[in-house]
């Protein structure tokens, strides 16, 4: 009997949740130093990459991939802090997260917000559209017209998914409070005041080395970082047996368990993405710090058998597309021609 189906119960998932919960204690000194193994390399690095300039940029760009790995860990250290996870202290959360967010060019209060969403609404096809990769059902697609398919065909397609759409995203989607345009005025404070500050240190690191070193230096770090970003995010949801379900249908911890991922990545890469791979036990309880996380599995082992994704499996998922409500399952455009339900 796999974990899936022993675990079958709303009971018994949440039991599961109960179990993840005991892990919630944020620890102070462990965050510092968290916060602290991420930032500083990353600094010296800037550094290494603005000397390298005068060698070759090919060393420059052999830099800025590690890097961007420590900017992907700051992002999921302010990911961490938007859920109240990463320092016991609301406040020191919070001004943590909009530091960070100067960097990760994500501002704090708005993508807290929209994350926040994204966790009460993964998997109900009723209220897709916030913080979510936008999934069609195969029948939706069906009965689009000819340039609608072609759009949605684009837009999921892995060049504009990992290469042109992060790029978008995080230089001019953040600028603007999109989706929580009417949201009163603390949407719009937290994107202005991200937007000015990024604005600042920008302005002050090219005083400091000039535009063309900023440039070939910041650059590739962060669109490798949000390239790496969005891909992460990609996979904790857009795998073969996720779910999807109406509103009536749709239950939180059931899309928790089965409508997220276990990415097993090598160790290296889970340092790097901070245990977020661990996203099925992340869904079911958010206050737990992502340096927590690995003692739950520890704990239950058995949890770690769950929707798990190698890293070359992973790969497989990059072609679904379409979520198939007859057979409760994301497929790709082709699988949904060979099952007649598109004719294109």
């Amino acid at each position: 009997m796999t974990p899936e189906t022993s675990l079958a119960s709303s009971q018994d998932l949440k039991e599961v949740a109960r179990h993840v919960a005991s892990f919630r204690r944020p620890s102070a000194p462990r965050g510092a130093w968290e916060l602290l193994v991420s930032a500083v390399p990353l600094a010296v690095l800037w550094v290494l990459m603005l000397l390298s300039l005068d060698l070759h940029y090919w060393l420059t760009l052999l830099l800025a991939v590690p890097a961007a790995g420590f900017l992907l860990r700051l992002f999921l250290i302010q990911h961490d802090c938007g859920h109240g996870a990463f320092f016991p202290n609301r406040r020191a959360n919070d001004w943590v997260g909009r530091c960070i967010g100067v960097l990760t060019l994500s501002p704090y209060d708005f993508w807290r917000r929209t994350h926040a969403a994204h966790h009460a609404t993964t998997g109900n096809l009723d209220r897709r559209g916030i913080g979510d990769v936008d999934t069609l059902t195969v029948r939706e697609f069906a009965e689009l017209g000819r340039w609608a398919r072609l759009r949605y065909r684009l837009y999921r397609h892995p060049l504009i998914l990992f290469g042109i759409g992060p790029a978008w995203l995080f230089f001019l989607r953040y600028r603007l409070p999109l989706g929580l345009m009417r949201g009163g005025w603390r949407p719009w404070a937290s994107t202005m005041g991200t937007n000015a500050a990024i604005a600042l240190l920008a302005v002050g690191l090219i005083l400091l080395v000039g535009l063309r070193a900023f440039l070939l230096i910041q650059l590739p770090i962060t669109l490798l970082a949000a390239s790496a970003g969005v891909w992460l995010f990609y996979v904790q949801h857009q795998f073969e047996t996720t779910t999807w379900r109406n509103g009536a249908d749709w239950r939180f911890h059931h899309a928790a368990w089965h409508g997220s991922s276990h990415y097993a990545l090598p160790p290296v890469l889970r340092w790097f993405s901070a245990n977020i791979g661990l996203h099925h036990l992340h869904h079911l309880c958010s206050a737990v710090p992502f340096y927590r996380l690995p003692a739950v599995l520890r704990a239950r082992p058995e949890l770690g058998d769950v929707n798990r994704l190698t890293l070359s499996g992973s790969l497989r998922s990059v072609k679904l597309a379409l979520w198939d409500e007859a057979g409760d399952r994301l497929v790709s455009f082709r699988e949904a021609r060979k099952l007649g339900a598109i004719a294109c």
